[in-house]
């Protein structure tokens, strides 16, 4: 920061005026902001920044500066999302196909078809008897009774209670499964006895999906095998429809783990729009993206993206861009939390352990090249543009501030 220094006989100077007693008493004490310290300021100069990133003790943070150039920006276009499927990794195929299976809290519906004499004599009805295509003989016997018995809750521990079969253990067995357990158990009560189950109320086999969605509920799985947007669709969708799906925060939770994606990553990225498993649970976050300008712009704000994407250049032309007569266009800063493959491959240290570290990107307005990088330079959620203030500026303010107290003397 460079000071400007004044003449030692500033207030001799002064006290020539024509209201010189009043003057002197000015003059002393613009003496006193000569050193331009005491002046106030929106934020550092392009050297102080720089500076500070060279001083440990101001450093607190780490923070690197790096110039926003081609290679940049490529670099930053090139960089994956981050992954969803990492919930994915230890399932197999088999996992997939097993969406109508039964487990605790389902609710099952079992209709039994017996010749002769029901067991289950309650609402049965009589099965006319059917011939082949020939006019052979009956196929079906004559005489024969269908029952549906009262829906069978499946247990804590995965059983159910079947009249004239007891308990069966069915969790982990398909309807299918389920039938025929049932009927092995029958063959030596009934004659010729013949099983249908369906599940009336799916609940091991279901996914909660809740947030930002118009109708937050249990959403079962089929061996259709729902994808992740399937069961966001199924819920209704965004309770926001205007917005852009950039400003929703898919989050999934998968036996005690939990992985975050924004929406849009989701549809564009089809490795990340995983199987559903039962037991997941899908939370939709509605949260707008927002940066911050601070510094000599036209207006110090935090401001809304309102747009699927937007570019360094458009963020800080919705803010006013550099004020003249304050900022210095050589020095506009972005600061982000970046990536930390981003940081490595910026060939910045970083611990192993992290996944982001600081780091601020300087633009030279003052360069017309830098006007393309900033169209292509992607903003992010929270990031922060400073525009530095210019070394000058202090000069400046501190001439205008005689002007503003000699005027109204003379």
């Amino acid at each position: 920061m460079t000071n400007f220094c004044f003449p030692k006989n500033l207030g001799s100077i002064l006290q020539r005026g024509r209201k010189g007693q009043h003057l002197a008493v000015i003059g002393g004490t613009l003496l006193l902001l000569a050193g331009c310290n005491s002046l106030p300021d929106s934020g550092p100069t392009e050297a102080q920044v720089n500076h500070a990133q060279r001083d440990p003790k101001r450093n607190a943070v780490g923070y690197a500066i790096v110039q926003v150039s081609p290679d940049l920006i490529s670099l930053l276009e090139s960089e994956a999302p981050p992954l969803f499927s990492s919930l994915d990794q230890n399932n197999t195929p088999v996992n997939y196909t097993h969406n109508d299976t039964v487990g605790p809290g389902d609710i099952l519906q079992v209709s039994i078809y017996e010749v002769g004499s029901s067991l289950f004599s309650l609402s049965s009805v009589n099965m006319a008897a059917s011939t082949n295509a020939a006019g052979g003989a009956s196929t079906i016997p004559s005489t024969s009774s269908g029952s549906n018995l009262p829906p069978l809750s499946v247990d804590a521990s995965g059983n159910i209670r079947v009249p004239f079969v007891g308990e069966i253990h069915v969790a982990g067995m398909t309807t299918i499964q389920v039938a025929e357990a049932i009927r092995t158990r029958l063959k030596q009560k009934s004659l010729s006895p013949q099983v249908l189950v369906r599940i009336m109320a799916d609940i091991a086999n279901s996914v909660m999906v809740y947030g930002g969605v118009r109708r937050p509920s249990r959403v079962p799985l089929t061996p259709n095998r729902e994808h992740i947007l399937d069961v966001i669709a199924l819920a209704g969708g965004a309770d926001h429809p205007n917005q852009p799906d950039e400003d929703y925060v898919v989050r999934l939770t998968r036996n005690g783990k939990i992985a975050e994606l924004p929406l849009k990553t989701i549809e564009n990225t089809p490795a990340q729009n995983i199987l559903m498993q039962p037991g997941d649970r899908v939370q939709l976050t509605f949260k707008p993206r927002s940066y911050s300008v601070f510094g000599a712009s036209g207006r110090v704000t935090q401001t809304q993206f309102t747009t699927p994407t937007l570019t360094m250049a458009e963020a800080i032309s919705r803010n006013g861009g550099p004020i003249d007569s304050r900022a210095d266009p050589n020095a506009v800063y972005l600061f982000r939390f970046e990536n930390a493959d981003i940081v490595r491959r910026l060939g910045m240290p970083i611990a192993d352990s992290a996944t982001t570290a600081p780091v601020v990107y300087q633009l030279d307005m003052m360069n017309p090249s830098s006007y393309f990088l900033a169209e292509r330079f992607m903003m992010r959620d929270h990031d922060l543009i400073y525009i530095a203030n210019a070394s000058s500026n202090r000069f400046y303010k501190f001439f205008s501030l005689i002007t503003t107290v000699i005027s109204p003397i003379e």
